[in-house]
């Protein structure tokens, strides 16, 4: 497998023959654009990257994340596109593909790496997956393949966010393919391309850990993504998986990246990270022959100091998270080589990172705010999906829920199509959306909201 296979079609657009082009943007660009102009994408505004409703300005949400993300990203690609147009030039001379194309690829599909997330960051996916798994929804999934139940038994952002990327609901328009990307985009979104079953424990594999393709999206991924961009298959009797695209190592990069060291700042900003503490992880991810004591000394302001170094350290990660994508780019492209760059990285810098998760976990992700919300999401998730998933399925005797259910989620094909409509509807409420719609259904209060 070559990067000109992976490129022959990747300016395609989803159910289009036709190599898309424009005199002004990048194709790459547009997708970004069009990303960026999504309501999914600007209802990540107010949805949990890790603190709910924070008080400090400083404080990301899911948005803010996305699009420093799709920064990082975009750095990455253009340093790994500049060395592989280089020692490929066929990439550029047959199928127009410049080294920018590369970082206006990996940024768009950054961009959109956590649009399918659910209310209440990751603990609202255990609050699906974990409804779906009780005795209130046994009877509703009874009917399911053993797929379809898995599908939302382990409720999946990742999956979510491939369907509404591509899934145009049938009562909308004619025209298939949600917002119909370039098939490039798409495949360097996918990070998991595999479908829910077989769930596979202990994988070593990064893109087999979860999976990111519903049923309802099997098909589509298979025929219109995977075969036309040659992606390697991983396909077992169990069930069918693929290969990454090469690039979608590089979006992951940009994500580990931003997770671990701005939640970390984050945590600092908020007060359960000392200033010492902070200061003293990001100096060891600083390189002492390039950094400029003599600029930080002179900062006196304590965050300006903390924005200093977190500088650096994000430059100094995407330069060497570039070189080690270059330096096994061949194993990426045959698949030979399927691990998350950032484990790559020499011991010492994991060593490094390691100290700042741990960090994060003890102080930050185990803090008082962070539980309330998923104590939060445990009960506002589980009580919307019984109503609407029951609506959904038997509108004839739930007539006023039904009715609130907005006309693209109502109804499906099947009944697996009718409750992940309902599901998609309550997953793609921002936080305060879900909180505000199970207080009026239920005549509650939630404390702290």
């Amino acid at each position: 497998m070559t990067w000109i296979h992976f490129f022959k079609h990747a300016k395609q657009r989803l159910f289009d023959d036709k190599i898309s082009a424009d005199i002004d943007r990048s194709v790459f660009q547009m997708d970004y654009d069009r990303i960026i102009f999504s309501s999914a994408f600007r209802r990540l505004q107010n949805k949990t990257q890790v603190l709910p409703f924070p008080k400090s300005d400083y404080v990301r949400n899911r948005l803010t994340h996305s699009l420093e993300t799709a920064s990082v990203g975009r750095s990455l690609g253009h340093i790994v596109g500049f060395e592989i147009v280089h020692k490929y030039p066929e990439l550029k001379t047959k199928l127009n593909i410049f080294p920018t194309d590369f970082g206006h690829l990996v940024s768009a599909a950054c961009l959109a790496h956590d649009i399918g997330n659910p209310p209440f960051g990751h603990s609202g996916e255990a609050a699906i997956s974990q409804y779906f798994r009780s005795a209130n929804a046994a009877t509703l999934i009874a009917g399911l393949t053993d797929k379809e139940k898995a599908d939302l038994q382990n409720f999946e952002g990742n999956a979510s966010g491939f369907r509404l990327l591509t899934h145009t609901p049938d009562k909308q328009s004619d025209i298939q393919g949600g917002l119909r990307l370039t098939l490039g985009t798409y495949a360097t979104f996918a990070k998991y391309p595999k479908e829910s079953l077989p769930k596979r424990k202990a994988e070593k594999k990064a893109s087999l850990k979860k999976f990111g393709l519903y049923q309802s999206e099997i098909d589509l991924f298979e025929h219109q993504i995977a075969q036309k961009l040659h992606l390697l298959t991983q396909h077992t009797k169990q069930g069918k998986a693929w290969k990454r695209f090469p690039l979608t190592f590089l979006v992951e990069a940009a994500d580990d990246i931003c997770y671990h060291i701005i939640d970390f700042e984050d945590g600092y900003h908020i007060g359960v990270i000392s200033f010492e503490t902070i200061e003293q992880r990001f100096l060891t991810l600083t390189n002492p022959k390039t950094f400029n004591k003599n600029r930080y000394d002179a900062i006196y302001d304590s965050n300006e100091k903390i924005n200093y170094l977190r500088s650096v350290v994000i430059n100094n990660l995407v330069k060497k998270v570039a070189q080690i994508f270059i330096e096994n780019e061949t194993d990426f492209v045959n698949g030979s080589l399927d691990q998350p760059l950032l484990d790559l990285l020499p011991l010492e810098w994991q060593n490094n990172l390691k100290a700042i998760i741990n960090e994060s976990i003890d102080k930050i992700y185990q803090s008082d705010p962070v539980l309330k919300i998923e104590l939060a999401g445990m009960k506002v998730l589980p009580d919307l999906l019984h109503k609407f998933v029951t609506a959904n399925l038997d509108p004839d005797h739930h007539k006023q829920l039904y009715q609130l259910l907005p006309y693209l989620y109502r109804g499906g094909k099947s009944d697996y199509d009718k409750i992940l409509n309902a599901t998609m509807y309550i997953s793609n409420m921002t936080d305060r959306q879900a909180v505000d719609l199970y207080r009026q259904i239920n005549g509650v209060e939630l404390p702290g909201y």
